[in-house]
């Protein structure tokens, strides 16, 4: 403040302690940007340091690498340990992770058991996969927390800059289904991404946008294989076989589109409309004097999974028919019975104390759950068709296929052989003493009205 005259007479000093104002704006933008779980970046701060990573390359014309990491199995271990023990496996997998790169690198969490990697300044992809299989190694070491172990693998894809992409978003992309490649190889390995995966995603878009109106439009049918006596070679039993008949793409291997409807929840609906043509067959065919013709219908896992009243329904649907509920048996992979959630074991019993038998199918190539055999009253055993291809020449699958048929029929189960193609393999199933065969030496799996021909033997056994 200054005098008329202009002297300085004091000075006026006025501040403002903005302490909590930089710790609160401080803590918006880390919450904003990190992780809040295992405190790396997050989906944003990621995107971020990669456009960034990705222009200083291309100022440098250097390489980059994107690592796109999925937990294996670790909702297993959510469900089995609880989610406190699955936040302290993330922290742990993120704090491993984190040591097989430099500080340059970035480490993120995207969400989930989702990690991705930026590595930057690299001579040679070799420097991609050395550091890829670090992480792989690193994460398969066991998780000890107090009392509980818990083991997770790590399936990773990796995609490159600028060979794959310049684009952020399709490198995103790139990653993420070379991932899913690792994890279809068998998990706890890496994949990179290839011109042929992304063919292949677009394919596996289709088909999933496809699926979703095969059943209104009535692309499906239904296909029955028949099921014999090895000794006798009367029909006993029919498998239901959905096929699916794309009006562009024709034929689809069912090994293509089970699992995405699976994936998508379609098999839901897709499922219960097999259930009613096997059905409405099975009325058919007993009317015409097989009155003893068990037709068979396989159910994926993510039927027993959902909350639908699944058993109560197809009872009710059978009644309705009126349709023994003999008539009718249900296929199984021997995985479902691991573990089994109460919505598994309400529906397996539900089918026992219906009357309607249930099959293992494909037995012998899982973990066998043979503790649950008899817990659940399971009917059936169907030999995998690998056992039976080498019956012929290898003695050990001889062997497995007796044991498998000896402790069968000790807990009162029987037993079918898929995969039966040539005389000697009939001849030796039976002489093991197998119960029954299905396969192309009797015939391939034929149209309902074809398979209606080859039940009255008008037709002949079809082999081709």
């Amino acid at each position: 403040m200054r005098d008329s005259n202009g002297e300085v007479l004091r000075y006026v000093a006025l501040s403002s302690d903005i302490t909590d104002k930089v710790r609160s704006d401080e803590l918006i933008w880390r919450q904003a940007n990190f992780d809040f779980l295992t405190d790396l970046p997050n989906r944003y701060m990621f995107h971020d340091r990669l456009e960034q990573e990705l222009r200083k390359s291309h100022r440098e014309r250097s390489l980059l690498a994107l690592l796109f990491i999925d937990l294996d199995r670790f909702k297993e271990v959510n469900d089995t340990l609880g989610h406190q023990i699955g936040d302290r496996l993330l922290v742990e997998a993120a704090a491993r992770i984190s040591r097989c790169v430099r500080e340059s690198d970035t480490v993120a969490r995207l969400g989930g058991d989702e990690f991705t990697v930026i590595l930057t300044q690299l001579a040679d992809t070799s420097d991609v996969e050395r550091v890829a299989l670090q992480v792989i190694a690193a994460l398969a070491e066991p998780y000890v927390f107090e009392t509980d172990f818990a083991y997770v693998t790590a399936s990773i894809g990796i995609t490159l800059y600028p060979q794959d992409s310049a684009d952020i978003e399709q490198l995103l992309r790139n990653a993420d289904q070379a991932m899913y490649a690792a994890k279809n190889a068998g998990r706890n390995r890496l994949s990179y991404f290839t011109p042929a995966l992304q063919e292949s995603a677009r394919y596996r878009l289709r088909l999933v946008n496809d699926l979703r109106g095969a059943l209104q439009e009535r692309q499906f049918s239904v296909y029955f294989q028949p099921i014999l006596e090895l000794v006798g070679g009367r029909v006993v039993k029919a498998e239901a076989l959905l096929r699916w008949e794309h009006p562009e793409l024709g034929i689809i291997d069912p090994q293509e589109f089970i699992p995405l409807a699976e994936e998508t929840g379609l098999i839901l609906s897709i499922g219960d409309w097999v259930f009613r043509e096997a059905a409405r067959w099975a009325k058919r065919w007993a009317g015409l004097g097989s009155h003893d013709l068990q037709v068979s219908v396989n159910m994926s896992p993510v039927q027993f999974h959902s909350d639908t009243p699944l058993v109560s329904d197809w009872l009710g649907h059978l009644q309705t028919l009126g349709v023994s509920e003999s008539c009718i048996s249900v296929e199984i992979t021997e995985g479902l019975l691991l573990n089994a959630l109460p919505t598994v074991t309400d529906k397996l019993l539900a089918f026992r104390d219906a009357g309607i038998q249930v099959a293992i199918d494909d037995f012998g190539t899982g973990y066998s759950a043979l503790s649950y055999l008899k817990r659940f009253d399971i009917d059936y055993l169907k030999i995998d068709r690998s056992f039976v291809h080498n019956l012929e020449h290898d003695s050990h699958d001889l062997a497995l296929s007796e044991a498998i048929v000896s402790m069968a029929h000790k807990l009162g189960l029987q037993v079918v052989a898929e995969g039966v193609e040539t005389e000697v393999q009939r001849r030796r199933l039976a002489d093991i003493g197998c119960d029954y065969g299905q396969g192309y030496l009797f015939s391939k799996p034929l149209p309902a009205d074809d398979f209606e021909q080859y039940l009255l033997g008008v037709g002949a056994p079809r082999t081709g």
